[in-house]
């Protein structure tokens, strides 16, 4: 597996990672042996870049990587995230970016974890009672007492990631990015560059869309997130339906899948971005992880870039939407 920086003097990761979450959360049934097998093969193919976080489950997900790589530590350059809290009966979120709530929920997590630091730590979202110095000051004492190696951010706004850098470096900033997804490219990318930090991508297959491993919400599990989203459903649906087909039909003539070019695609974007697709299952790992080694010309990334456009409909339901690029 090739390897790119977190930033220009960031740490080493490998070019493609793996996102957890939809093995314990949010994308319908779930297989716990599948997925340990998924991890242990992702790091055999030196796939050592892991993302969790403490709302997947909640807590069950950190758990189940935390056993996945309990002989392999070592390998794992190893993410998690704090900040969002699910709570209640019927459960409520909310986001709790205080600086008691940080230190509780690291140890909570490294607990989970069965580790003792975090190599890359998240506000997964941010909180906007809660000003970001003193969120982001909790965090650089983590890294000082040694638990946690390198701070980041997710789904945060310009404004909101230069306040975060000039109290404690940040390494990364995670939000979604892909070939339907370009927000990031306005405002974020360019403080990003400037300041010297990575763009971890999530959700770089447009949730799994732009693979073409379904075309229909019923084809997903009632569980699934996806069924009821804007992008998957009425006349959005339709029309994302044409964009995907179009990343197919150039994906043929490339002789790869339409998984592999939108990887390939965001790689291409900048040096350092880092997609993290997710996936539970060893095959759908293999297919992301050989994205890698998919060679594009300027010319080919610039009729990429032209012909599929954005996705219609939002990412989230209202509710979701308000909570990013705060």
């Amino acid at each position: 597996m090739n390897k790119r920086t977190l930033g220009p003097h960031g740490p080493q990761v490998s070019a493609i990672g793996l996102g957890c979450m939809g093995m314990s959360a949010f994308y319908g049934s779930t297989d716990e042996q599948e997925s340990l097998r998924t991890i242990a093969r992702a790091l055999d193919l030196g796939c050592n870049f892991l993302d969790t976080s403490d709302m997947y489950g909640p807590h069950t997900n950190e758990r189940l990587v935390g056993r996945a790589i309990a002989s392999r530590r070592d390998e794992v350059f190893l993410a998690t995230k704090f900040g969002i809290r699910i709570v209640g009966d019927p459960p409520k979120r909310s986001i709790d970016g205080s600086p008691d709530y940080v230190r509780s929920a690291c140890e909570a997590s490294l607990q989970r974890l069965g580790v003792d630091h975090i190599d890359l730590y998240y506000q997964h979202r941010v909180d906007p009672d809660t000003p970001i110095e003193e969120t982001v000051g909790a965090m650089a004492e983590l890294v000082e007492q040694g638990k946690v190696r390198h701070l980041g951010l997710s789904e945060a706004s310009a404004e909101t990631i230069r306040r975060a850098h000039a109290v404690h470096p940040i390494t990364a900033v995670q939000t979604e990015y892909s070939l339907w997804t370009r927000d990031v490219e306005r405002d974020i990318l360019p403080t990003l560059d400037e300041l010297g930090i990575a763009l971890v991508a999530y959700s770089p297959l447009g949730r799994g869309f732009l693979s073409g491993r379904f075309s229909s919400p019923d084809e997903l599990d009632d569980g699934d997130f996806r069924k009821y989203g804007p992008r998957f459903t009425g006349e959005n649906l339709e029309k994302n339906l044409a964009l995907a087909g179009r990343v197919k039909e150039i994906a043929l003539e490339k002789g790869i899948t339409a998984g592999q070019l939108a990887l390939a695609w965001v790689l291409h974007r900048g040096e350092h971005i880092v997609p993290i697709p997710g996936t539970k299952r060893v095959s759908y790992l293999e297919e992301n992880v050989a994205a890698a080694d998919v060679q594009l010309s300027e010319q080919d990334v610039e009729r990429i870039t032209q012909e599929i456009g954005s996705a219609a409909g939002d990412r989230y339901d209202p509710e979701g939407m308000r909570s990013v690029n705060i």
